[in-house]
């Protein structure tokens, strides 16, 4: 009998002492997860030394350059016409609360004076002014947080290797100096740079992990590091699988959480419950290509965006500046349009939940505590149907101009009938009050 009380005090502690093992996020870092739900909005900048190239960030493993080509890049980048306070008023305009910006890529070049590599915007370039540094103060003074994109994937450095799934065209590394443990040290290392250096940082945001999924990447020492170094960061990381443990929010790459539609995404049954972004270009790629024609007009982001809330996750809409430092005009257009929208709809973006009842082409609902919105997208007079909408509604008038809609609850949802002197061709939003 004292046998078995003992094995089982003995798997009593074992259980318990893996329990304890599991995250538990911080208060301040539950407190960050309200605001980045509530803030809907950010802007997400590619931008680096493949800017040059004007072919996408993904030029050096597309193009299959070699090590010693890639690296002459960096000896004549030299963005003369980047302004870190005209940016951030940019960002401002648009109604974005943060941004989240590429301090390194999958190329391996880091955008601060990075005291762990040397091949970085300072040491490397004759710009020799640390980007981050100026971002950073910049979007403070504007009250924009800050998040950093950092890429898990390196195309440059010889402890990386044994290569991945990508980057194996790219010549000049030597296979003999693969060193993954030494690789980890550089990222931790890296990563305590930019979460000392640099004030408060309310996310990090990694890529990567796709390249090689097998791998053990060290989450539980990277995770805790960053969480140990600022408990409010937010940890998300772009690997289209079910949320890790450490994990803060959950990312969803060009798609809606669940849909899939791109193929390498998310699967439904891997959506988790942590807060949720998506993020999409305003352009064809992230970083700058100067053949891109793919250029969304303001209805596609701001749909995207609607939608985005309608299943209670944030949008990051990415630009992708040139290589002088200037954003381009039709990005800047479409986040000033967007801004615009935001300064009279914005009550039915920010502080909103979404998820009670799914998105569909022709309609997205919001809802605070106050009020529900719903948000017409297909630019139609007539009925609509909001399925599945359970609700006793009290009144149901346009947000814009309190013009009364007549509506019927069956069985099937709540009933709309859109008056041909209402229609919105981009987004018509209606407000709901609850019996």
């Amino acid at each position: 009998m004292k046998q078995l009380l003992i094995i089982f005090l003995l798997l009593q502690s074992f259980f318990l002492s893996h329990a304890q093992e599991k995250y538990v996020p911080s208060q301040a870092n539950i407190e960050n997860r309200a605001w980045f739900e509530a803030s809907r909005f950010g802007v997400f900048i590619h931008w680096g030394v493949y800017s040059i190239l004007g072919d996408g960030e993904w030029v050096m493993n597309n193009q299959n350059f070699a090590l010693d080509e890639y690296s002459l890049l960096p000896s004549f980048f030299n963005p003369i016409d980047f302004d870190a306070k005209q940016w951030a008023k940019l960002f401002k305009q648009s109604g974005a609360k943060y941004i989240t910006f590429t301090s390194r890529h999958h190329d391996g070049f880091s955008m601060w004076n990075s005291k762990a590599s040397e091949y970085n915007i300072v040491k490397a370039t004759p710009f020799k002014r640390d980007i981050v540094k100026e971002l950073v103060e910049a979007c403070r003074a504007e009250d924009i947080k800050i998040m950093f994109y950092y890429s898990l994937l390196d195309w440059k450095r010889d402890d990386y290797l044994p290569t991945g799934k990508v980057g194996k065209g790219i010549v000049g590394r030597d296979s003999t100096k693969g060193n993954w443990d030494s690789y980890i040290g550089f990222m931790k290392s890296q990563l305590t740079e930019l979460l000392t250096d640099y004030g408060r940082i309310d996310g990090i945001w990694f890529d990567g992990h796709w390249d090689k999924p097998d791998e053990d990447w060290h989450y539980k020492e990277i995770y805790g590091l960053i969480h140990q170094l600022q408990p409010q960061c937010l940890i998300g990381n772009n690997h289209h699988i079910a949320p890790i443990d450490g994990e803060d929010f959950q990312m969803f790459e060009r798609d809606l959480p669940g849909e899939n539609k791109t193929g390498f995404g998310t699967s439904a049954d891997d959506v988790g419950h942590l807060p949720k972004e998506v993020c999409g270009t305003i352009a064809g790629s992230w970083g700058f290509d100067i053949k891109d024609r793919h250029q969304k007009t303001f209805k596609e982001v701001l749909h995207y965006l609607v939608k985005a809330a309608g299943y209670d996750a944030n949008l990051l809409l990415n630009v992708g500046p040139m290589p002088n430092g200037q954003i381009q005009g039709y990005q800047q257009d479409r986040l000033k349009e967007l801004g615009a929208w935001l300064s009279t709809y914005g009550e039915t973006i920010y502080n909103t939940r979404g998820g009670f009842v799914a998105p569909h082409e022709d309609y997205a609902l919001t809802k605070n505590t106050k009020n529900t919105f719903i948000h017409v997208l297909n630019g139609k007079s007539g009925t609509l149907t909001i399925k599945g909408f359970a609700p006793k509604v009290k009144s149901l008038v346009t947000f814009a101009g309190n013009q009364k809609i007549s509506f019927t609850q069956t069985d099937e949802g709540l009933q709309l009938e859109i008056p041909d002197n209402a229609i919105n061709a981009d987004d018509l939003v209606l407000k709901l009050t609850e019996k």
